[in-house]
């Protein structure tokens, strides 16, 4: 068997590895780069194979940065059954068709602005694409072996995170391989903890905070001091995040901060279609979540939807202290950028990242301190506070990345690091070593790297 790294080397995003062994090739992630515009002009580099040659594809969970690619690899020849859990079904039956929208819009908005050096700009795939490449779609339950291709055994198993996502174990031949996906906190808000992992002879591991800890403080609380002293200068509190997974977080938990009188009633707008119908899968698979349906439906109640664009542009004009939840997590795309222009000028406001900020994305800048960020061609200048609060990601820290290590019945032969920074992924291989006596390394992009039979 052999692995070749595409994506998710040194960075966070573009998660991809094909799998080959003998004439067989399966793809495991369909991700998305995201971040610089060096990172992002992979996503239009050729194939390396053929899509029309995959014998399969295999999605861990529904974010973009693991799913988004799939609508051009379709559109280019893919044919290929793409497996995956029916909770990530329903997700990618969102994200895609919305990554196409908002490829179309940026590129429209680029358009009119005359901000692109390409005439006309042209977006990576539509939605059209992304419907149409929906129907390779094919579900498979937690924990029930199937074939990813002729003579391959496949099993998924919870990886925590957001609904859907999994661990992935493939077994061709005598060698098996065990893919973490994104694994998720055990001391999540939503999602129940990551599943022990299954034995495998070699280990592809995700490294997103691999070199640091998450604070130990109640989130909920944390949560509550930033609404307050944004409420206090009569402001707007604006948070960035992933319509899948932290906006619901978010909802549940200003939900429980309100109905305990740890802050004001104030109005809170999700300004993201999606993430209300993301809201809606989550309430299909409950058996994923720790909150029961009823909380779930509750917590929706307290939230304002926002649908049209026109919708939008009122919340941005609207007055007095409220909560605007917005996608993209990162501020790559989405409105949210939209509300980005409009409140980071004004120092009453604030802006609360929650997520992973990737190296080159606009969030990244703004951990940075930046005094101004580029959004639609042009410089806004950021006099808002910006606040970060990384006890709300659904990544696991690297003490709990350890604590879950520590599972295996048996050692992997080796672990690749991927899914993280350069710092991150070098600090969680040392310390993989260090602490367990494991074997670790850091593929490169694009490096093919061959697994012996144990």
């Amino acid at each position: 068997m052999q692995l070749c790294f595409l994506g998710a080397t040194d960075t966070v995003t573009g998660s991809r590895t094909l799998v080959q062994q003998g004439q067989t090739q399966v793809l495991v992630d369909c991700g998305l780069f995201q971040g610089d515009k060096a990172l992002r002009l992979r996503n239009r580099e050729p194939f390396p194979v053929p899509p029309s040659a995959l014998d399969g594809v295999v999605l861990t969970h529904a974010h973009i940065d693991h799913s988004g690619l799939l609508p051009l690899l379709a559109r280019q020849g893919l044919r290929a059954p793409v497996h995956c859990t029916p909770a990530t079904a329903d997700l990618c039956g969102l994200l895609l068709p919305d990554s196409g929208h908002l490829m179309e819009e940026e590129a429209a908005e680029h358009q009119r602005l005359g901000s692109s050096r390409h005439h006309p700009p042209l977006p990576l795939y539509t939605r059209a694409d992304a419907e149409r490449c929906l129907r390779l779609l094919r579900t498979v339950p937690f924990d029930q072996p199937w074939e990813a291709a002729p003579g391959w055994q496949a099993l998924f198993r919870p990886a925590g995170h957001l609904p859907g996502a999994a661990m992935l174990r493939l077994e061709a031949g005598p060698v098996s391989v065990l893919f973490s996906g994104d694994l998720g906190r055990p001391d999540d808000l939503v999602m129940k903890p990551p599943a022990p992992p299954p034995a495998a002879d070699y280990l592809v591991l995700e490294s997103t905070y691999g070199d640091r800890e998450h604070a130990r403080t109640d989130p909920l609380q944390a949560l509550a001091a930033v609404v307050c002293r944004t409420a206090a200068r009569g402001g707007v509190l604006l948070v960035p995040a992933f319509a899948v997974g932290r906006a619901q977080a978010l909802i549940l938990a200003l939900h429980r901060l309100a109905r305990r009188g740890d802050i004001p009633r104030l109005p809170v707008v999700l300004d993201s279609p999606m993430a209300a119908r993301a809201t809606e899968v989550c309430v299909r698979h409950p058996s994923h979540l720790r909150p029961d349906t009823s909380e779930w439906l509750q917590a929706a109640g307290d939230v304002q939807a926002v649908q049209s664009a026109e919708e939008s542009e009122q919340v941005r004009h609207g007055r007095g202290p409220r909560i605007v939840i917005a996608a993209s997590g990162m501020l790559t795309g989405g409105r949210v950028l939209h509300h980005l222009r409009s409140f980071a000028p004004d120092e009453r406001n604030t802006i609360l990242l929650v997520g992973h900020q990737a190296a080159g994305t606009r969030g990244a800048d703004l951990v940075q301190g930046v005094d101004s960020v580029k959004v639609f061609g042009a410089q806004v200048p950021v006099r808002a506070e910006v606040a970060r609060l990384a006890q709300w990601s659904g990544h696991a820290d690297a003490g709990q990345i350890l604590d879950w290590l520590r599972g295996f019945a048996r050692a992997p032969r080796r672990v690749f690091i991927n899914h993280g920074e350069p710092a991150a992924a070098q600090a969680l291989g040392a310390r993989i070593e260090r602490t367990l006596g494991w074997a670790c390394h850091r593929p490169a992009h694009g490096e093919t790297v061959a697994l012996d039979a144990c």
